[in-house]
């Protein structure tokens, strides 16, 4: 269910605007007849507004050339749009629009807040093949908030990149200005809808001291990053899963590595929290090592000649994994819907608000809590004379990469090398673990294949090279180590 990317520019139009010829603006070749519309759109959400918060519309629009549910969400310096059909009758949002916004809502209940009518006066700028390079929108609007605010009326233009190019854009922009339109000071139609009762962006700005807002801000990214990644894990984005799997474990090594730190007004039980944290990272987990295992074991199957590939090797895996993945995924998305995830959002709220309040926290305790991870790390690889104590070891290490990573706008280049060359000594370990992982796997399917009476022989040979490859890997951790001490030295002394 992948949203539109939505390139647009509005404008607001002094009295006498009169439209320029736009034919040979850029690509533009000729402009289309008129195609008069009559938009009458209803805007749903909650009581606090939390959509309009994170700068989020959802609209039910009848009307036009695209009625139905439409949701936009920022996408970079853009928008995304995503727009479902909608029946006659349905007057509350489907369960697959609430679904995309519930990492804001919190499951609280969406209703009307707005409704913005239309009269609109659509013309296709096209190019010389016919290509529609952008739509031209001149909407003379008339709004009521349904919160009891005053009704409104005005008139704009808005612009939208279809077939277009950027620079198309650029020109037209530059086209309608010296003509005398201006760039719309209002966000969107329904924020003038609102007026007053529209409410800031969603953001808490880090105050305090440098150290308190560096922490302050990682936070705040990790948690922006949940509820960012939220609808496309939903929609089943293997890359997605992966970047929301990592904003966890950056919160729990986070909470881990710099408890002392925050603020007494944190959320009291900071344990509790670090466990249910990990109880997404497990969900998280569980999709993502299905995903990359079916990507590592499908390249290991390719890698091999034709005739040491005996029996149905691929089909198998590949059921085996399925089976796996698809109860998985069930149980994240339980996961997500649930009240315990909401919980877990609301919690870092909390703890971004009390961590962004004013405060100060010494520079030398800031790098002083990393340099304990790294001390740590460094102790548990020394001690490591066994598989799990190197995994151990190579967790520990993460911790160490996302300390370095949160004083880096304190400590500068140096936190910066140091994240890097341990995140270099965790791939190591890291290759040897997957390694280990895998082996184990195959053992499994191998023994699978057995039972169902195909040959095993395949198994057994990826196996050996893949148990091969991870002993290998170690070779390369002496020299790794070093640089990582080299560069921890270099920041902490």
């Amino acid at each position: 269910m992948a949203g539109k990317l939505e390139i647009e520019r509005k404008y607001e139009l002094p009295d006498g605007f009169a439209l320029p010829d736009l034919a040979g603006i850029g690509a533009v070749a000729s402009v289309g007849d008129p195609d008069d519309q009559r938009l009458d759109a209803v805007y749903y959400d909650t009581v606090g507004l939390r959509l309009a918060r994170g700068r989020v519309t959802l609209r039910r629009r009848t009307g036009g050339n695209d009625a139905g549910w439409h949701l936009k969400r920022p996408t970079g310096g853009e928008r995304s749009e995503l727009q479902i059909p909608a029946n006659a009758r349905q007057r509350t949002p489907p369960r697959a629009v609430a679904d995309q916004v519930r990492a804001l809502t919190r499951g609280e209940k969406l209703a009307p807040v707005a409704r913005i009518r239309t009269h609109r006066v659509e013309r296709a700028l096209r190019a010389a093949d016919g290509t529609t390079v952008a739509l031209l929108a001149d909407d003379h609007v008339s709004t009521e908030s349904l919160r009891g605010g005053a009704a409104r009326e005005w008139h704009e233009l808005e612009v939208e990149l279809v077939d277009g190019a950027g620079e198309d854009l650029a020109r037209l922009d530059a086209a309608l200005r010296k003509a005398g339109a201006r760039p719309a000071a209002s966000p969107s139609k329904l924020a003038q809808a609102l007026g007053e009762d529209y409410p800031p962006p969603a953001a808490d700005t880090p105050r305090g001291s440098t150290a308190r807002r560096a922490l302050a801000a990682y936070l705040s990214e990790q948690r922006d990053a949940l509820v960012e990644h939220d609808p496309q894990v939903r929609e089943g984005d293997a890359e997605a899963v992966h970047k929301m799997r990592v904003a966890t474990r950056r919160l729990r090594s986070t909470l881990r590595s710099f408890a002392p730190l925050l603020p007494e007004s944190a959320p009291g039980d900071l344990d509790r929290l670090h466990e249910e944290v990990k109880w997404a990272t497990g969900l998280l987990g569980e999709v993502r090592d299905c995903d990359v295992m079916s990507e590592r074991l499908a390249g290991l199957v390719a890698a091999e000649p034709v005739e040491l590939v005996l029996g149905p090797v691929a089909a198998r895996i590949t059921s085996l994994l399925a089976a796996r993945a698809a109860e998985a995924r069930e149980a994240l998305i339980a996961g997500l819907d649930s009240p315990r995830y909401t919980s877990v959002l609301n919690d870092l709220d909390a703890l971004v608000a009390a961590a962004s309040a004013p405060g100060r926290i010494p520079r030398r305790d800031l790098l002083r809590r990393a340099g304990k991870a790294l001390d740590r790390a460094d102790a548990r690889m020394a001690a490591a004379t066994t598989d799990e104590q190197r995994h151990e070891a190579r967790k520990a290490y993460k911790r160490a990469r996302y300390a370095a990573e949160l004083v880096a706008p304190v400590a500068g280049k140096p936190a910066t090398r140091l994240a890097a060359r341990v995140t270099d000594l965790q791939d190591v370990l890291g290759a040897h673990q997957d390694a280990l992982v895998t082996c184990d796997l195959l053992r499994q399917y191998g023994i699978s294949a057995h039972g169902a009476g195909e040959n095993g022989f395949t198994f057994g040979l990826l196996h050996a090279r893949t148990d091969e490859h991870g002993r290998r890997a170690l070779d390369a951790l002496p020299k790794a180590r070093r640089k990582a001490r080299r560069a921890g030295r270099a920041l902490f002394g």
